[in-house]
């Protein structure tokens, strides 16, 4: 089959150790199925697997991917859930395993014509999502679903600041809660992202770091270090922030005069479940929303969509054909 790899690790040229080419079939051990991949998107997470992040040298090559979705053994329209957990060792959660990973990390992901995966990570595909649309949900997508619904506590009509509005998770965030009728803010320091993000349904966006027209009830922040500081101090009083990921850095000043007398809260999310999947796709068919697609590209044109990843110069999702 072909399929795009990470053939060797280099932190600080990561695009020189993509590959692409002839790689055997995946052969699905006992619960695991085989789904013939019709479209995957891309993520940071794959760029990080260049660099060596969450991938060590002694696994490769590696077949790359998170997300793809496609048509299964019996012939259903699938999406595939790119955590591998056990549900039983996190609670009935498998995002809690200590023992989890992403496709990709261990097991060979989904940049390829064919994934093996275990059979109780295929979700159902929506019938009123195209195969690119349902790519793009299980990363970003349902980080930023679990982030919205589950951990930050809004009610509705709740005012938000989501920060770094170009990036994927930032992306769902704003169309997400804009659809449920939160008030949503965005910072970015591009102002054709601010403008965007505006379409996306951002009540207002402005340049990274700028004081908001008034505090917000959370703040959901992916950057880390360079945003901290704002985070906090745009939080009413008992606000709360929701943070999944660090991209700038994850050693911030903590900020804890202001998060003990304000009475804030900082809240850690990562990934979500399957049955989080399931009804996120439901919630995407039901309404309307959509992924914000950036460009479609064949698989076998992948690496000017890792380019323009590492460029910062998309906006929405790189989803690949096969």
């Amino acid at each position: 089959m072909f399929a795009i790899t990470a053939a060797r690790i280099d932190k600080d040229d990561p695009l020189s150790g993509l590959a692409s080419g002839e790689r055997p079939d995946p052969v699905a051990p006992d619960g695991w199925t085989t789904v013939t991949v019709k479209a995957a998107a891309l993520n940071h997470h794959d760029l990080w697997s260049l660099r060596g992040v969450g991938l060590s040298a002694d696994r490769l090559p590696m077949v790359l991917g998170c997300d793809a979705a496609g048509i299964d053994e019996d012939g259903r329209e699938v999406i595939v859930h790119s955590v591998i957990g056990d549900p039983d060792a996190g609670g009935g959660d498998e995002t809690r395993d200590p023992r989890r990973s992403l496709l990709s990390e261990v097991h060979d992901g989904t940049l390829a014509e064919k994934v093996a995966v275990p059979r109780r990570n295929l979700v159902p595909k929506p019938p009123e999502l195209s195969f690119e649309e349902a790519a793009c949900l299980p990363t970003a997508w349902l980080t930023a679903y679990r982030m919205l619904f589950e951990k930050a506590g809004l009610e509705p009509g709740s005012t938000l600041l989501v920060q770094g509005a170009g990036g994927g998770v930032a992306g769902a965030l704003i169309r997400l809660a804009s659809t449920v009728g939160h008030r949503v803010y965005a910072t970015s320091r591009s102002e054709d992202k601010r403008d965007r993000a505006v379409r996306l349904g951002a009540h207002a966006a402005v340049p990274t770091g700028e004081r908001l027209p008034e505090k917000v009830d959370a703040v959901f922040d992916t950057v880390g270090q360079a945003t901290w500081a704002h985070s906090v101090r745009s939080l009413r009083p008992g606000g709360r922030i929701v943070t999944c990921g660090a991209t700038s850095g994850d050693a911030p000043s903590a900020e804890l005069t202001r998060v003990f007398f304000l009475q804030l809260s900082v809240v850690g999310s990562t990934m979500g479940t399957r049955d989080q999947l399931v009804r996120l796709a439901e919630f995407c068919a039901r309404t309307g929303v959509r992924p914000e697609i950036d460009r479609v590209l064949p698989l076998a044109r992948a690496a000017e969509g890792f380019a323009a990843m590492a460029a910062g110069e998309l906006f929405g999702k790189v989803v690949l054909t096969v």
